[in-house]
Formats: structure tokens, C-alpha cells, sequence
């Protein structure tokens, strides 16, 4: 199961209720941040979640409304005592980026390890998660997530028989380790059935619309996505600017077909962003305004038929 909570949904400036952007992920037992902006640990604290966890930051780029909450951030998993190191992915700089914000976080009880996110698509391996980055089109270097919770095939006992594996050695196998026995390599496929399907999540903010935006979300469980603008009059603005108007969010959504689209990343002028969802939901029907502290567990899709058949 992998949970998600949009922590702030604001852009470009906090508003009393409405924070700036972030959104976290829990998967057994370890934490992953997209973005930091300010009111990130006020949202944590308000969903009841802890910062502790946190064992990577990933940044979709370097404008304030997105960063500026990093430092503080920091400070507070410090004073938790955390002493595991925490790695923060971002575009070229951001080891800079980093450096800048330790200044008035110097002292931390952990190690910060900054990696760079190479080209237009790089992916991370991380805490059983697979994280791809993909360039999107703003006015800086930006980068939209793509992340993903592969599920491996089901223990086969026949199977693990039929290729001879003995008992004690099915349990490693099981976990994906490979093994030397008697002169053979025996490996995870020799006991486990066909792969299953895992979970998908998209993150895409500050960009206008693109090819990969589409591409990565297809199928998606849920496509969290930039809608900076609802107003039609603000279109040339949003493209100006390159953001994304909701109305454009929802057409991507209806080509790439996630379970869900939640909207993110508002202008500070759209405060009701809930009016436009009846002319949203004809575009893509399951189409939310997010608010601040929306979350969601998403379950493994075979955990969730199991579920069902039960009632």
C-alpha cells in the first residue's frame, strides 16, 4: 500500500489557508517528499504524519514557492534525531541549492547527500520505490515525477519443486536474493509466478502541457497536476508564464486515463478552485479540486480484489 497527502497546494505565495507546494509518500515504513515549500512541516504536523521519516526529497525546481521550506524542514528532522542520511534529488544545482539552505541549518546529527538529475529523464532506485524524473516546459529547468511501487509474482510452490529448490532457501528466494546452492544459481523466478501490477503515482507541476506528461500518467493510479488557472481569460497568461490551466490538466488526464486527477498548485487569485469541477469533470470525469491535506492509500490492485470478494 502506498499512501499520498498533498501537504500544501498553493503557488507562488502562502495564503492563510492554503499552503505552498509539497506532497509526501509513505511506503513501508519510509517517507519520500516532493517539494518543500513553506508550511510543509504546519501541513505534516496538521495530517498527523512525521517528518522523521523522510529519507528523500525530490525538487521539481528551484523557484522559492517550492524550496523555501527546506531549511526549517531540516532543522526540525534534526531535532528529532534522526542520524540516517537523507538524500535530495534535483535539477543541475542542486547541491548548491542545498548548501545555501545549511547555512542557517548548519549543524545536522545527518549527512545530506545531494544527487543531480542527469538529461531529460533519469530514474532512482529508493526504498523499494522506482523514481522517474522527466523534463517538463517551464521557465526554468523543471522536472515532473513519476513513481512507481513494482509488486513481484506470487510464490509458486510447484514451481519452486519442479526446479528442484530446497525448502530452507525458498524464504531468500522469495525476497529476491540470488543464490549459489550445489554448483547452480538459483534466482527469484525459479519460485515466484508472473509479475504483478504495482502502483503508479505522477507528480507534474509548473509546466504547460507535454507529450511525457501524458505518457508517464498513462494508466496511472493518480496524476497530481498543475491547475494554476481556471479562468479562460487567463490562457495566455498561463502560457506567458508556463503554467498549466486546469481546463489542460483534465485533457491530459482524459488521453492518459488515470484512476484519478487531482488538481494542485493554485494561483493565489483562484481561491475557490471547486467551481470549475462540474465543466472539469466533463472533460475527466474523476477529476478532483484538491485541497490542502487531501490523502489517499492506494492498495496493491490484487489486495484490493481480495478485499472486495471478502465483503
Amino acid at each position: 500500500m502506498l499512501d499520498v497527502a498533498l501537504l500544501g497546494t498553493g503557488g507562488m505565495m502562502p495564503l492563510p489557508k492554503r499552503y505552498l507546494t509539497s506532497c509526501m509518500l509513505r511506503y513501508n515504513g519510509n517517507s519520500l517528499l516532493i517539494d518543500c515549500g513553506e508550511g510543509t512541516q504546519m501541513a505534516l504536523k496538521q495530517l498527523g504524519w512525521s517528518c522523521k521519516p523522510i529519507n528523500t526529497i525530490l525538487i521539481t525546481h528551484f523557484h522559492a514557492d517550492h524550496i523555501a521550506g527546506l531549511p526549517g524542514l531540516l532543522l526540525t528532522m534534526g531535532n528529532a534525531d534522526r542520524s540516517e542520511p537523507v538524500t535530495i534529488i534535483g535539477p543541475k544545482g542542486i547541491g548548491n541549492i542545498v548548501r545555501a539552505a545549511r547555512t542557517i541549518a548548519p549543524e545536522l546529527p545527518f549527512e545530506t547527500r545531494c544527487r543531480e538529475i542527469e538529461g531529460t529523464e533519469d530514474t532512482f532506485q529508493l526504498d523499494g520505490m522506482i523514481v522517474t524524473a522527466f523534463r517538463v516546459n517551464h521557465r526554468v529547468a523543471c522536472y515532473a515525477f513519476k513513481i512507481e511501487v513494482p509488486r513481484q509474482g506470487k510464490f509458486d510452490v510447484e514451481k519452486a519443486k519442479a526446479n528442484g529448490i530446497p525448502l530452507k532457501l525458498w524464504n531468500p528466494l522469495q525476497k529476491g536474493e540470488e543464490i549459489e546452492y550445489e554448483g547452480r544459481l538459483l534466482t527469484p523466478d525459479m519460485v515466484l509466478g508472473n509479475s504483478r501490477r504495482g502502483i503508479k503515482v505522477v507528480y507534474a507541476t509548473d509546466t504547460r502541457p507535454t507529450k511525457e506528461i501524458t505518457r508517464h500518467a498513462e494508466g496511472a493510479d493518480l496524476l497530481i497536476a498543475e491547475g494554476m488557472y481556471g479562468e479562460r481569460d487567463k490562457q495566455e497568461k498561463a502560457g506567458g508564464y508556463k503554467h498549466m490551466m486546469m481546463q489542460e490538466a483534465a485533457g491530459i488526464a482524459a488521453k492518459a486515463r488515470p484512476k484519478e486527477l487531482w488538481l494542485t498548485h493554485y494561483s493565489p487569485s483562484l481561491m475557490r478552485p471547486e467551481i470549475y469541477i462540474e465543466e472539469l469533470r466533463k472533460i475527466f470525469p474523476n477529476t478532483v479540486a484538491a485541497r490542502d491535506g487531501r490523502n489517499i492509500s492506494i492498495p496493491f490492485e490484487e489486495d484490493e480484489e481480495e478485499t472486495e470478494d471478502k465483503a
